[in-house]
């Protein structure tokens, strides 16, 4: 599609357009998510990209399915945004060094991925109400289920699991601070003490009086 062609000249063409462009991002995702499979250390992380690569495969399925509802030949266009994400990601994960990095690379770039989802098959959605599509909006919407869920188990396992040995660092410096606030407090209570009056000698007492 060229820049000045003007192929888009109705909600109908800009529904298919939109349905070639997630049916390309999700069979882009398919071939990546075993990078990020493959990068993760965390059990669980690693656990849930396995079974959200299930369920992409099935999403594939489903877009196919409305390709066919439409009469039309399931094919993808090939979409930049969803290319410069996954780029994105692989660039990150070639940056980061150690377990603890590594896994919170991979939770952002997953869910990079699932945010630009549920962005298109929102629309997607909307669109087929729009224009009386209504066989595929289940499809749509079971995707759509599928990828807020995903996004949702990934910030689970992130604030759980992946960024607690940051957070715990992040105690331990909080203690530390506290302590030699505390201790820098006492030294200057200590320096604003006034000193005991000292008891004048006897003779001078009587010399005084």
């Amino acid at each position: 599609m060229g820049l000045f062609t003007r192929e888009l000249k109705s909600l109908d063409d800009l529904f298919l357009h939109g349905l070639k462009d997630i049916y390309y991002a999700e069979t882009q995702i398919v071939k990546n998510l075993p990078k990020l499979i493959e990068a993760a250390t965390n059990a669980e992380l690693k656990k849930g990209l396995k079974q959200h690569l299930v369920e992409t495969e099935q999403q594939v399925i489903r877009l196919e399915r409305a390709f066919e509802l439409l009469g039309e030949k399931a094919k993808g266009t090939r979409c930049p945004g969803i290319d410069g994400i996954l780029t994105e990601g692989e660039e990150l994960l070639a940056d980061v060094e150690g377990r603890t990095p590594t896994n919170a690379a991979v939770v952002a770039s997953a869910q990079a991925v699932e945010h630009y989802e549920i962005t298109r098959y929102g629309t997607l959605i909307a669109w087929a109400h729009e224009l009386g599509k209504d066989e595929l909006v289940p499809l749509l919407e079971r995707n759509l289920r599928e990828e807020k869920a995903a996004d949702k188990k990934l910030t689970i396992v992130a604030e759980a699991r992946v960024n607690r040995g940051s957070r715990g660092r992040r105690k331990v410096s909080t203690k530390r601070r506290t302590a030699g606030v505390r201790k820098a407090a006492g030294v200057r209570k200590l320096a604003k003490a006034p000193a005991k009056q000292r008891k004048r000698p006897a003779a001078s007492r009587r010399r005084a009086s």
